[in-house]
């Protein structure tokens, strides 16, 4: 039987807090010694960074539980996932982890259930699709933290000048497109498929015709039909009539897209709750709808959004399990996850943090992310190899919608090396 811990059965504390590091991550805690987490940092400037959450949440636990440390390390996005990799690998696993990924730990044996650490009210308390985002074989051991979800944003001051409203189809996303670029728009629809981020926009797009990375089965499905004719589509009705920019699609990254909106230079492009506010500070009215639809899909057919979570993972190795869990509970309650969501502008992993104003409310605006939630579709991050797939996706799939490209060609070298990635992992 799973050992269950309540979240009152806490002996954790004080936490020190180190900034953003390159050296090398201690080892994980054992008998008196700290409890470590390695986690992302997701600020992008002293102001920003995600010390200040960690500051405040250790200063509380420490107040509340005395006597006990735990050390907290925060790494850029892009240098995460490769040092706790790097400790793993060398014998000095973090006690807990929050990144991107978590199966290919979880496949070697080397995380707790959650019901090993947490109470079960906390594990109970998750948002369903995250649930089944974060489990193997039924077993959950990506404990989802933050979440989002990506709807379409407009330009209403652009649309407006150009007479449109807001796109159903891809029939209408494409004449609004057209529409704007008649009327001057720089940039009519920003499709960025460069390496930072194209996973998202292809799964996007990809949904939007229903199809996706993975089918019923689950087993991947990157080379569909209904994939292919998705990148056709894109690369003959957008990209060769130059309706997207303000680089090639393959060179474009997520940031210099919501870069380019933000100076009003672009009518349309797949967004996220943090964008959203960002708009609206700069004083750009937003509309927000669900991605079009393909004109091909059958009448009442309602694919599914795209969602992203982060994944916070507790490791076995220094056999902390109590410890854990009282501190991953104190983290989960309701007034701390959501001070970390409003601070980055996300949505809170948790059914009752979710509520408004159950769980410290979200941010104006933020319903509708949540909305889209329910119904939404991960990346499938339970697969081992989805790190290595992803990036092969990143690197490749803009290729396909350039002029002369080959999506069916880009699909299936993608799922060839997905092949051999899951026969790896």
């Amino acid at each position: 039987m799973r050992r269950r811990h309540s979240g009152a059965a806490a002996s954790l504390a004080a936490l020190v807090l180190l900034g953003p590091l390159s050296g090398c991550g201690s080892a994980g805690s054992g008998g008196d010694g700290p409890l470590t987490l390695v986690a992302a940092e997701y600020g992008d400037s002293p102001a920003t960074s995600s010390k200040g959450y960690w500051d405040g949440i250790t200063a509380a636990y420490e107040k509340a539980h005395p006597g006990k440390r735990v050390e907290v390390k925060l790494y850029p996005w892009a240098d995460v996932d490769r040092e706790v990799t790097r400790m793993v690998e060398e014998g000095e696993a973090p006690d807990m982890a929050l990144m991107g990924a978590y199966s290919d730990f979880a496949a070697d044996g080397l995380l707790y259930e959650a019901g090993d650490v947490l109470s079960v009210s906390a594990e109970a308390n998750f948002l369903p699709p995250l649930v089944e985002a974060g489990s193997v074989d039924n077993k959950l051991y990506g404990l989802p933290f933050v979440a989002s979800t990506r709807l379409l944003f407009y330009n209403e001051d652009l649309f407006d000048e150009a007479g449109l409203s807001a796109p159903k189809t891809w029939k209408d996303l494409e004449k609004a497109a057209e529409a704007l670029k008649e009327d001057g728009v720089r940039t009519p629809y920003a499709l960025p498929l460069g390496p930072e981020e194209a996973h998202a926009e292809a799964m996007i797009w990809e949904l939007s015709n229903g199809g996706g990375y993975t089918d019923a089965s689950g087993g991947y499905s990157l080379a569909s039909d209904r994939n292919v004719e998705t990148l056709e589509w894109i690369r003959d009705e957008l990209v060769a009539p130059g309706l997207t920019g303000p680089v090639p699609p393959s060179k474009l990254n997520r940031q210099d897209a919501f870069a380019a909106f933000l100076r009003g230079e672009v009518g349309m492009v797949n967004g996220y709750p943090s964008l959203l506010r960002e708009a609206r500070d700069k004083g750009i009215r937003v509309g927000t709808v669900a991605m079009p639809v393909s004109d091909a899909l059958p009448a009442g057919e309602v694919p599914p959004t795209m969602g992203v979570a982060d994944w916070m993972m507790a490791f076995k190795e220094n056999g902390n399990d109590e410890e854990i869990g009282a501190f991953l509970d104190f983290v989960y309650r309701d007034a701390n996850l959501s001070t970390f969501a409003r601070r980055y502008h996300l949505l809170p992993s948790t059914i009752t943090a979710s509520r408004t104003p159950a769980g410290g409310g979200l941010d104006a605006g933020h319903e509708q992310f949540l909305t889209a939630l329910h119904g939404a579709q991960l990346y499938p991050v339970n697969k081992p190899s989805w790190l290595q797939v992803s990036n092969v996706i990143k690197r490749s799939i803009g290729s396909a919608v350039e002029p002369g490209g080959s999506p069916r060609g880009v699909l299936e070298k993608i799922a060839e090396q997905a092949r051999d990635a899951a026969e790896r992992s």
